[in-house]
């Protein structure tokens, strides 16, 4: 993962709204979230929710798929273990003796 990438879904997940939204769905796995389930769960207006899905799409961390007349949201799994991995990509790589380190960059 390039730097760049990973420092925009950082920040878009620096968000308390955005982090909320995020953790929800990847708490409802695979099979994703309705927008008007996430937005009962969440108890945020419709227009603000919007908004927030709209950067986390934007970044690759949510995609959304219609399904007949409801919009279902879906944590991105890859780009999320992508960013983990490659905040812990470089762990200890200072570190005389580490031996597991490598360049995430």
């Amino acid at each position: 993962m390039k730097i760049d990438d990973a420092a925009a879904r950082l920040e878009a997940l620096g968000n308390r709204t955005r982090l909320q939204i995020y953790r929800a769905l990847v708490r409802a796995g695979h099979s994703g979230m309705p927008v008007g389930r996430l937005q009962e769960k969440l108890k945020i207006p419709a227009s603000t929710l919007s908004h927030h899905i709209k950067s986390l799409v934007a970044v690759g961390l949510v995609s959304q798929v219609r399904e007949s007349t409801t919009l279902v949201c879906h944590a991105n799994f890859d780009a999320m273990r992508g960013l983990v991995d490659f905040l812990a990509a470089e762990c200890c790589a200072d570190e005389v003796g580490c031996g597991g380190a490598q360049s995430a960059a």
